[in-house]
């Protein structure tokens, strides 16, 4: 019993040193040799990673958000598609693009363009959502029509290895592109 009590002993310590000395020094020493010495890398616009608020008319429109683009806390609505509050919202948000967009026909309108994303706080708009859009931005604008759709599909990001998911747009990313544009 004391030889086993003994070993347990030299086994911990070979480890303890082992783990929390030795091991850490080799992680630090090569992180030393790396380009930015173990500092990680950081984001230089953090912005575009997170849905903002754009419903101004001149703008392409944002995916409706159910925190109100608050990154504090992301969430959904979790009320489903037969709530009858949940439906009063997503008809108020048709009713609302229709006002501005009168050339559009309510079963055009995407559903992403008025129902929320899982987390609220979606930065993506799909390409329909966006080129749904163009008559309205031109219109206000004064902008071909043409040259809107070379900026979206300019903008468009791909799905990832051309198979998992859909094309996609950043809608911070093309309306910034939309403001160089003059």
């Amino acid at each position: 019993m004391n030889s086993l009590l003994i070993q347990s002993i030299r086994l911990t310590s070979v480890f303890a040193v082992l783990l929390m000395v030795i091991y850490p020094a080799i992680i630090w020493s090569v992180s030393q040799i790396s380009s930015n010495h173990g500092e990680g890398f950081k984001y230089k616009n953090h912005y575009e990673n997170i849905g903002q608020k754009f419903d101004k008319d001149d703008y392409f429109y944002s995916r409706p958000s159910a925190v109100d683009y608050n990154a504090a806390g992301s969430c959904g609505s979790n009320k489903g598609p037969s709530n009858p509050e949940y439906l009063a919202t997503v008809q108020a948000r048709i009713d609302t693009f229709l006002v501005h967009n009168p050339d559009v026909k309510k079963s055009q309108i995407p559903s992403e363009l008025v129902t929320t994303s899982g987390s609220g706080l979606d930065p993506n708009i799909s390409v329909k959502e966006a080129k749904i859009q163009v008559n309205r931005i031109a219109k206000i604008r004064g902008i071909d029509k043409n040259e809107l759709l070379k900026l979206i599909s300019k903008n468009t990001e791909k799905p990832f290895l051309g198979l998992f998911g859909p094309e996609k747009i950043n809608v911070l990313k093309l309306n910034i592109a939309l403001d160089n544009l003059k």
